[in-house]
């Protein structure tokens, strides 16, 4: 007789479950989707209270991701997809190193660094904003009033378009892979966990107990810059 298929809800022999993403980066890559969609409403329907509180926040999660990257797990860190222009058009030409398709693929990682870019440029622009009627920032007063100037329109015209450029291009290119590549990057992002063939393993990210309890501790320290920053005043 010939042995039924596998289900699909069964894994492969063939492949091993490997975890890839930490749960501190998985929790701010949540953290951080909501947060951001929360600052361009309140933005666009004027909730400026929660603008502002909001911004702390996502002020907060980047100071987070900065330190992340340089202690978190092994695929979470920066040097796991720093990539040179030759890596990326190895990438594009299909001559991919196997380690450019366990966590951040070369593109992918453009898009981290210019996401991270755009909303760290977003958050300095509102800290040093004044529209001299309702709000000035924080740090509006450490700046020249052309420097302020300068930052608010930014903060509020352009800049807003850029980020929401950079969200859709984001989602389209996820929408991509899985529809085109057949290869889900949500999935892994929700468990932390890939499949790879048991033939040739890959290191796993640090994910235990006491990473986590690094991760709270640094996010903490984040949460506490973010606050002190947010009282600041001349």
């Amino acid at each position: 007789m010939t042995p039924p298929a596998p289900s699909p809800a069964m894994p492969d022999p063939g492949m091993a479950r490997t975890r890839i993403w930490d749960l501190p980066t998985r929790l701010f890559h949540g953290l951080l989707a909501v947060t951001v969609t929360g600052v361009l409403i309140t933005g666009w329907t004027g909730v400026m209270e929660w603008h502002f509180r909001l911004g702390y926040a996502v002020l907060a999660l980047l100071l987070f991701r900065l330190v992340w990257g340089f202690v978190g797990g092994r695929w979470s860190r920066f040097a796991a997809f720093v990539h040179g222009p030759r890596s990326v058009v190895a990438y594009l030409r299909g001559q991919a190193h196997p380690d450019h398709l366990v966590g951040h693929t070369p593109l992918g990682a453009l898009s981290v660094f210019a996401m991270l870019a755009m909303l760290a440029l977003q958050v300095a622009t509102g800290l040093v904003a004044d529209d001299a009627i309702t709000y000035a920032g924080p740090l509006a007063h450490t700046v020249s009033g052309a420097v302020s100037s300068l930052a608010t329109g930014w903060h509020a015209e352009w800049g807003k378009w850029v980020v929401l450029a950079l969200i859709v291009l984001h989602l389209a290119a996820v929408l991509y892979y899985a529809v085109v590549r057949r290869h889900t990057l949500v999935a892994p992002m929700i468990t932390g966990d890939k499949l790879f063939p048991s033939a040739t393993p890959v290191a796993p990210s640090r994910d235990g107990a006491g990473s986590r309890w690094l991760a709270l501790v640094l996010f903490a320290g984040c949460v506490a810059v973010a606050t002190w920053i947010s009282t600041i005043r001349p």
